[in-house]
């Protein structure tokens, strides 16, 4: 079986996790492998559905005890709310020590380096020398982390991506605005020749998280002419924009 990521509607962390639940990747495992990673006092999550646009949706949200709400919103996060400032290092080692399986743990690390290598050129910096709270915050570990073992219980043969669609504008963070594609974005989406479009929507919808994720497993190949769904997966977003929902098909080509 194939995995198909049609991001017409954008893709983040969140979203992706919510599509992988939606399709029927094993909560249990998620569950399992987020609290091996004794970040309990950090975050917490709920897993609920949502309907978007009268489309039903799973909503994939970490909450932070001092916001209450997920912070998939990176460009928000840079040092604000977090006295935790982890870099690659310290990230790689949560990962090394959750209980997870071994190709969870490279594909969540090979995330985590495509994020920190693109905020490691915007700012002009070594990417030893990017703290966690520039890669996002400690949402970005639960967000990886679940894809990453989410993806790895569905073990996909191949993996095909739409074009990427972003939205337009300025958003804001600690440094002032930031024009949307996001800076980190467009690092990613030249580093590992994403397909982009920027559409009408104001606002941002490929997070550097969602742009990593299609990075780390994107190979160029393009989705069949033909083939059949098997089930399909709506991750909800966050985000205020028209259509907020990350469609995932598991899918095989005719005559497979």
């Amino acid at each position: 079986m194939n995995l198909y990521f049609e991001c017409k509607s954008g893709i983040s962390g969140d979203m992706s996790v919510g599509a992988l639940l939606d399709l029927g990747a094993s909560q249990e495992k998620l569950e399992k492998a987020l609290a091996s990673m004794k970040l309990d006092n950090e975050f917490n999550y709920v897993i609920s559905k949502k309907a978007v646009n009268a489309i039903m949706a799973t909503d994939f949200d970490v909450i932070l005890p001092e916001h209450h709400h997920h912070h998939e919103h990176h460009h928000e996060s840079h040092g604000e709310h977090h006295h935790i400032h982890r870099n690659l290092d310290d990230v790689n080692t949560i990962i090394e020590k959750a209980d997870i399986t071994d190709s969870a743990k490279n594909l969540a690390k090979k995330i985590f380096k495509i994020v920190a290598e693109a905020e490691a050129k915007v700012h002009g910096k070594d990417i030893k020398d990017v703290h966690f709270h520039e890669v996002g915050a400690i949402d970005s570990i639960a967000d990886i982390v679940s894809f990453a073992v989410l993806f790895d219980d569905i073990a996909p043969e191949k993996v095909y991506f739409s074009t990427l669609v972003d939205g337009q504008g300025f958003v804001t963070c600690q440094h002032g605005k930031m024009p949307v594609p996001v800076p980190a974005v467009c690092e990613i989406a030249a580093a590992y020749n994403l397909p982009l479009h920027i559409s009408d929507n104001n606002g941002e919808m490929v997070t550097p998280t969602g742009a990593a994720i299609a990075a780390a497993l994107y190979t160029g190949e393009e989705l069949p002419q033909e083939f059949i769904i098997k089930k399909t997966g709506y991750g909800s977003g966050k985000r205020p924009y028209e259509n907020p929902v990350l469609r995932v098909m598991l899918i095989k080509e005719k005559g497979e």
